[in-house]
């Protein structure tokens, strides 16, 4: 199953979508997951709310929000371009947008578990020993949430690499700019020889979407025991 140079520029342009949209949500991933996990304050439902709401929306929706916000036109995406020159419609980094927002209540929620399990007597014994709140986070939250952290960041990772909906919304489908694998699946289906040459890239999708989903599992089962280990 050898892809053409077209097929090749779709997968390279999604992993680096995918990528790019994993390793920034992650940081905010984190802080969200620890936040739901360990604070409790007026207005968490609609924190929640709000993180989850990618999840139910339309994927159109979303990408019609996002191209509104972040648009030229639009108060961040007027902002950004001026200030920074950076440009988010008809372009990777609106593809990169699109696909952070959509997967981030997939990598929230595995990390809100992860932290969840960690025995707040652990972190309490470190605070006992002299460890600040931010040292009991760093040294043993963290740490023994990694697992959940990483398994997290893989199925928002592969969510990204199949987000179709918003990302034609606010980055169109531009060949070698803005098509991603699903997009050229799309576009391939519209020719007349289109499905037969869209089999390889819809294989190649359900390989890397079978991976990843494996790999989650993995890491959320050893996550578990690790936690288990640290509780006995």
């Amino acid at each position: 199953m050898l892809l053409n140079s077209a097929e090749w520029q779709a997968v390279g342009l999604s992993l680096l979508v995918a990528g790019v949209a994993a390793a920034a949500s992650l940081p905010l991933a984190v802080l969200a997951g620890w936040i739901l996990a360990k604070r409790t304050f007026p207005g968490k439902f609609l924190v929640e709310t709000v993180i989850n709401l990618p999840l139910v929306l339309p994927p159109v929706v979303t990408g019609y929000l996002l191209l509104v916000l972040f648009g030229r036109r639009g108060w961040l995406g007027g902002l950004l371009e001026r200030t920074l020159g950076v440009r988010f419609v008809f372009d990777w980094k609106g593809a990169a947008l699109a696909a952070a927002v959509v997967s981030f209540p997939l990598m929230v929620r595995p990390i809100r578990l992860a932290f969840a399990a960690v025995d707040d007597r652990l972190l309490q014994a470190a605070r006992t020993l002299g460890a600040g709140r931010a040292d009991a986070f760093w040294s043993v939250a963290l740490p023994l949430a990694r697992p959940g952290i990483l398994s997290g960041a893989v199925l928002a990772w592969a969510r990204s690499m199949g987000e179709f909906g918003a990302t034609i919304m606010i980055a169109g489908n531009i060949p070698g700019e803005t098509r991603t694998i699903p997009l050229l699946i799309y576009s391939l289906l519209e020719t007349p020889d289109g499905p037969q040459r869209a089999a390889r890239l819809v294989i190649a999708s359900i390989v890397i979407a079978a991976m990843s989903l494996a790999m989650g599992e993995w890491l959320e089962q050893r996550g578990r025991r690790r936690l288990q280990g640290a509780v006995a």
